[in-house]
């Protein structure tokens, strides 16, 4: 039996804006794909990276390039450096999901800025980025794109369900994975208590002592959006129009707003789940205590904890997993996740 050997660095940045992840892996495959992360970190972005890139949705066109072009630099020295640091001496490749600023596939639109070109010569290695616009062309949803790496490499699990920015699952269905946005979480949270001055709610500590809303609370799910079939996806304007200034017309207490979104997201994502306990929980709401025992409650299932390392940098495991599908021209975008016309290989391919 021949096992192939590839040594891949991935590269994630999420919408909740927490920091850009880093995993350094060796990939192996003989009758299936295995992996191992050798290391990991999370650099978080300084004040004003974190600004520039909430604003860019308001940015001119010449001002996205300059921002591609800049972040892509930002990228390749945080990359070199984690080489460095590491004394990593054997890459076959980077795969980098870069950040997204637009994403209205129902427009044929979706923008991650972050130059594969600049990462290439920065470092010197072959960079596989650009995962979604080819999806988008192809009639798709450009998102979500982690469920071939759901399939492949966490099969043994009913859903994979991750709690970033927005919470989203995969899942078999059939013969088929079905993967879809379910509602945001961190994306939500976040911005609200960072008006208290956190970065985030540890623990979901201040949520618990809020009092839930209970108008509120129906409004939210009684948002269009739930009621759309898959394929769907969200993003970050979708949340500027809907979900903020309904939040801020009902509810002006900040414990009482995370309270009463928490409890929404845990609804949301319990109708989804409910029924299977082999559900792989990954993304920084994994370790907000308060909303895992309210999607326990919700969904009445008992979530195992995983392994740090797991939840931190499964979606940068996984996009340096696209990369390497990329890099093989194997399908690594799913029309029945997407929406797409087809199955194909997708991202754009850099060379030093």
């Amino acid at each position: 039996m021949n096992t192939k050997t590839t040594f891949a660095i991935g590269v994630m940045s999420g919408t909740s804006l927490d920091g850009v992840d880093l995993v350094y892996v060796k990939f192996t495959k003989d009758d299936v794909y295995n992996f191992d992360i050798i290391h990991a970190t999370t650099i978080p972005y300084n004040k004003e990276w974190k600004q520039l890139l909430q604003n860019a949705l308001f940015s001119t066109s010449d001002e996205l390039e300059s921002l591609d072009v800049l972040y892509g630099s930002y990228l390749g020295n945080l990359i070199a450096n984690f080489i460095a640091n590491y004394k990593i001496n054997h890459i076959d490749f980077i795969a980098s999901h870069g950040h997204t600023i637009l994403h209205e596939p129902e427009n044929g639109v979706t923008l991650q800025v972050g130059s594969g070109k600049k990462i290439a010569a920065i470092t010197n290695k072959k960079v596989v980025c650009d995962f979604r616009t080819q999806d988008v062309k192809l009639g798709g949803q450009g998102a979500p794109l982690v469920p071939i790496g759901d399939e492949l490499l966490f099969s043994e699990y009913d859903y994979c369900l991750n709690l970033g920015g927005f919470s989203n699952v995969s899942f078999t269905k059939g013969n088929c994975r079905i993967a879809f946005d379910i509602c945001p979480v961190n994306i939500v949270l976040n911005h609200y208590v960072s008006k208290l001055g956190f970065a985030f709610d540890e623990s979901g500590k201040i949520a618990s002592k809020g009092v839930v809303n209970t108008l509120l609370l129906e409004k939210l799910n009684a948002l269009d959006f739930y009621k759309k079939l898959p394929p769907k996806s969200l993003g970050l304007e979708w949340v500027q129009k809907e979900i903020f200034p309904l939040i801020d017309s009902f509810e002006k207490d900040i414990a009482n707003v995370l309270a009463t979104f928490s409890l929404h997201a845990a609804m949301q994502i319990a109708a989804i789940i409910k029924g299977s306990d082999k559900v792989l929980v990954t993304g920084g709401g994994a370790f907000n205590s308060f909303l895992m025992s309210q999607i326990s409650t919700c969904s009445k299932i008992t979530i195992k904890q995983q392994s740090p390392k797991i939840i931190d940098f499964k979606e940068a495991l996984i996009f340096a997993f696209l990369g390497l599908l990329r890099i093989d021209n194997q399908v690594n975008c799913l029309k029945s996740v997407t929406g797409a016309i087809k199955d194909h290989s997708s991202g754009v391919i850099f060379y030093p």
